[in-house]
């Protein structure tokens, strides 16, 4: 409408100014509103996953299976979040982000429910995928929903905000998972999501705008039946290494081969589109391709890694899974200490200033790791937790900052989208890689002569008693041996997990390299660029 004169109420009637409003400091109660629709939203979906983790050695008694068979317990949700988050983007601009969010809400409910019903390990998993669908889209969609509620100048505080459930997750999921399993049974870790699941559903429908969503872009389906099968192939055959334990078998890089032809194809096609299904054009934001890099490095050596400190508290020191779960808290206080604190920084210094430290204090306390034994301290582990925690809080929210920061109104649903596929991969990569690590240097340990498993006439190694002994001390009548040989299969198990927390130490300095990179001058904000221009942005949830 160029050189025509535009009415006085033109502007009013579309909320679109030629300058930008500017936004208040604080957070105010329209926004924290919606946050808290996002919030426990995502506590559900977080909390399931550190919940799980602690239930491990529980579904390898009840459905008597390997460590690596339970494992797809975690591995099946993960690949079923792999598949949808692609799809998120799109959908949310299509249908809505009100109607896609409460539909994402349906499906992780009724997965968990379903869960609690399983007969057999089989049937766990594919609940746990059916979970997945709803929990991919999650994530995506409230970071979408916050930030074009928030306005960017408060992105490192919205960042805060949703970094609840991330402290939560931590602190709250080991705990709760075991005090339900000692209490109860594994049936109510998945059951306790049914109510909140319902709250959820009606606060979401009270407290979100109405959509009013405009025509969509078309479907990429030529790129859906690219990405979203490559993925889940890729990350299927990664998945497959632990249970396998080598890269030859054809379980393993078969789809992992398949699926990285598929992913390239992708990335090949997705330039061609207007509107690909996965905005790879994005990456020529800077600010968006480093904090993915050193997101990605983050992810692999933490997320990888901090799975494996329950399993050392239960299998190496004999813990119950509530007491692994009160051990870990120290690591979600530290965060909740410097998130909030890294949130507001955020917003006035560049994150290339900041995140360096709270990387090097990660790697501070991932060191003490790399020492553990049969009788290390409990005040030194918990001690290191904590800075732990004290380093997660002033690194994942800033770094998702500087990705969405220099974004546009139009762009931060698809750069969510690609922020949350990036975490998920690298969190599957990691968790993969340490698996294959400990279970190797594991199966490294001397058979006890004479000794065979029952069941399946295989001999029974020492780190295998030892693990097995310590969540079943009865073993040890059935299986009599010298007290040296269980002390020395112990010893055998902590020397394993050390190895293995010597890979997530060395990654954790590895991320100094990105994080190098990152800006260190103060960003210029472009989520506002869309009004500038007099194109009307996606629908927002707008503040009423």
């Amino acid at each position: 409408m160029r050189g025509h004169r535009r009415p006085p109420h033109y502007r009013r009637d579309l909320l679109v100014t030629s300058q930008p409003v500017a936004a208040p400091d604080k957070l105010d109660a329209a926004v924290l509103k919606i946050a808290g629709v996002v919030v426990l939203g995502a506590i559900m979906s977080i909390l399931d996953v550190t919940v799980v983790s602690v239930a491990l050695p529980t579904f390898q008694t009840v459905f008597d299976a390997s460590y690596a068979r339970v494992a797809w317990t975690m591995t099946g949700y993960t690949l079923a979040l792999a598949t949808v988050i692609p799809l998120t983007g799109w959908a949310a601009d299509r249908f809505g982000t009100k109607r896609l969010y409460m539909t994402a809400l349906v499906f992780f409910t009724l997965g968990s429910g379903l869960c609690a019903t399983a007969d057999s390990i089989g049937e766990l998993i594919s609940y746990r995928v059916l979970q997945g669908l709803g929990g991919g889209m999650l994530m995506p969609l409230g970071m979408t929903i916050m930030t074009r509620a928030a306005g960017p100048q408060r992105i490192g505080r919205l960042m805060a905000v949703l970094g609840i459930p991330m402290l939560l997750g931590p602190i709250g999921g080991p705990i709760l998972g075991g005090w339900l399993i000692d209490i109860a049974s594994w049936h109510w870790i998945f059951l306790i999501n049914l109510p909140i699941g319902a709250v959820a559903l009606l606060y979401a429908w009270r407290a979100l705008a109405k959509d009013a969503p405009e025509p969509s872009e078309s479907f990429d389906f030529i790129g859906m039946l690219m990405l979203s099968p490559g993925l889940a192939l890729f990350l299927y055959g990664v998945s497959s290494l632990p249970e396998a334990g080598t890269f030859s078998a054809t379980k393993v890089w078969l789809p992992m081969v398949a699926g990285a032809l598929l992913v390239v194809a992708f990335v090949l096609y997705s330039f061609k589109p207007k509107h690909p299904l996965l905005d790879l054009r994005l990456l020529r934001d800077r600010n968006l391709t480093v904090a993915s890099i050193t997101m990605a490095v983050f992810v692999v050596a933490f997320m990888g890694a901090g799975l494996l400190f329950p399993s050392y508290f239960l299998q190496v020191r004999g813990e119950s899974t509530l007491h692994a779960g009160l051990l870990m808290a120290p690591q979600g206080i530290g965060a909740m200490v410097t998130m909030p604190i890294a949130g507001t920084l955020a917003d006035r210094i560049p994150v290339g200033r900041t995140v360096p430290f709270a990387i090097v204090l990660m790697a501070a306390g991932f060191f003490t790791f790399t020492q553990v034994g049969t009788d290390t301290s409990y005040v030194l582990l918990c001690g290191s937790l904590f800075v732990m925690g004290l380093g997660m809080g002033g690194t994942m929210m800033p770094i998702m900052t500087s990705a969405l920061k220099t974004l546009t109104n139009q762009e931060v649903a698809r750069g969510s989208t690609l922020l949350n596929i990036v975490q998920q991969i690298a969190g599957s990569i990691g968790s993969a890689t340490m698996s294959v690590i400990l279970t190797s240097d594991l199966n490294d340990s001397p058979a006890i002569p004479g000794v065979v498993d029952p069941q399946t006439g295989a001999p029974v190694t020492e780190a295998g008693l030892a693990i097995a002994a310590q969540q079943n001390p009865a073993l040890t009548q059935q299986f009599p041996v010298e007290p040296s040989v269980l002390q020395r299969g112990l010893e055998f198990v902590a020397d394993a997990f050390a190895s293995t927390f010597w890979v997530g130490f060395v990654l954790m300095l590895l991320t100094l390299v990105p994080a190098y990179f990152l800006p260190r001058r103060r960003q210029v904000a472009h989520l506002n660029d869309d009004a500038r221009s007099g194109e009307a942005a996606p629908t927002p949830v707008v503040l009423h």
